[in-house]
């Protein structure tokens, strides 16, 4: 059986064709600059690999090439559509509607569509998608959306609720819902795969250009960093985290600033690059820190000190720690940043093993053994994660 992946943007596309009877890659790549020249990839397993500009007007130009590419092109994979069991869509948001992953009909392109209001960016492009998709590939081949929220749908009221009048999360929503969630439920499952049992009280943290943690017990997620958007948090590349409501209104009035603008501030103009000025890519605020940079230096004080007082924050929601896992791109990648962490978490019980944590990119229990609290990496695969969700319908 093999199931097609895509996550999509306002003027992108990535996919990946996964066989699922071993779980493997038989393609995968991205389609860019859609609605403006365009460009593509793809690479197959075997090493084959084309890259070409290309017009793509819409999406529904991206989906003709990507099929094209693995029917017919130099490097196919498949002989005919008739070979994609179903095709799977990654959905950031699935608000109060959607707590689980489920098969695609005109209702549910409907229902990702009119959370338009609290997911702008996302929301209604990803719909646009499915729909592109399907008209492509046809309705015959059944179609799954997996929304990045649905993970933490188990959290309490007392968790996701927001302190203001209530009457804002019965008419328009407003409340906690988190990010990261396809990622946060891969890993937690594989760690429980190396533990030999699900862990009674987990923390993940998910560390990249975007960032969240999640305090999941027993399986289920109690409470998650990003909240009603993915600005909520801790600091990241671009996004402020959590920061004072006041602020917004302050620099509204101090520097007239619109709606528009101060979105653009605390989405893009923030985190590691606000503060330190040099990047969003925390390699190169590393690099600029270590030539003397004071206020590369701070960002990544920041980002390690706002890890450490969340995972405590955690901790004593969850009632103690048995486990913490780190993945993402700076997570399983920043060996400095886990070493800091782990050290810092001592009064948890936390004993790192520095030779095993001198890793990037690998399934490896980086706490020593006289350790109270295991502490993982596990690479994510939000992917196999999504492929997974939609054979189940297929089956």
């Amino acid at each position: 059986m093999n199931i097609l992946v895509i996550n999509a943007g306002s003027s992108s596309l990535k996919y990946q064709l996964i066989r699922m009877e071993d779980e493997a890659t038989l393609c995968k790549g991205v389609c860019e600059r859609i609605g403006i020249d365009g460009k593509y990839s793809y690479k197959t397993a075997d090493g084959y690999k084309v890259e070409k500009e290309v017009e793509l007007f819409t999406h529904k130009d991206a989906f003709d090439v990507i099929l094209h590419e693995m029917t017919k092109g130099e490097g196919h994979v498949i002989d005919s559509v008739e070979e994609i069991a179903a095709v799977g869509h990654r959905v950031t948001h699935g608000g109060d509607k959607f707590s689980h992953s489920v098969l695609v009909d005109e209702a549910a392109i409907d229902a990702i569509n009119e959370m338009r209001d609290i997911s702008p960016l996302h929301n209604p492009p990803q719909a646009a998608t499915i729909r592109a998709c399907r008209s492509v590939f046809g309705e015959k081949v059944p179609m799954v959306a997996v929304f990045d929220t649905a993970f933490h749908a188990t959290m309490p009221p007392k968790a996701y609720t927001f302190a203001i009048p209530y009457k804002y999360y019965e008419e328009h929503g407003v409340r906690r819902y988190g990010f990261h969630g396809t990622s946060h439920r891969y890993v937690s499952g594989r760690v429980a795969e190396l533990m030999g049992e699900v862990p009674h009280r987990l923390i993940t943290c998910h560390l990249g250009n975007g960032s969240s943690l999640a305090a999941i017990k027993d399986g289920k997620v109690i409470d998650t960093s990003m909240g009603f958007t993915p600005l909520d948090g801790i600091i990241m590349g671009t996004r402020c985290g959590s920061i004072d409501p006041s602020i917004v209104s302050y620099l509204a009035g101090l520097e007239g600033m619109h709606e528009s603008d101060i979105s653009r501030l605390l989405n893009n103009e923030s985190g590691l690059l606000g503060v330190s000025g040099v990047s969003s890519d925390c390699r190169d605020v590393q690099a600029a820190a270590k030539a003397g940079n004071k206020r590369a230096q701070l960002a990544l004080d920041m980002l390690e000190y706002q890890l450490v007082k969340l995972i405590g924050s955690y901790a004593g929601a969850l009632g103690g720690v048995d486990a913490i896992l780190f993945t993402g791109g700076i997570g399983e990648n920043d060996i400095g940043l886990r070493e800091k962490v782990l050290h810092d978490l001592a009064y948890l019980g936390v004993t790192p093993d520095l030779g095993a944590n001198d890793c990037r990119g690998e399934e490896v229990c980086i706490s020593g053994a006289d350790s109270k609290v295991q502490v993982w990496v596990v690479p994510t695969n939000e992917e196999i994660m999504i492929a997974r969700d939609t054979a189940e319908f297929v089956k």
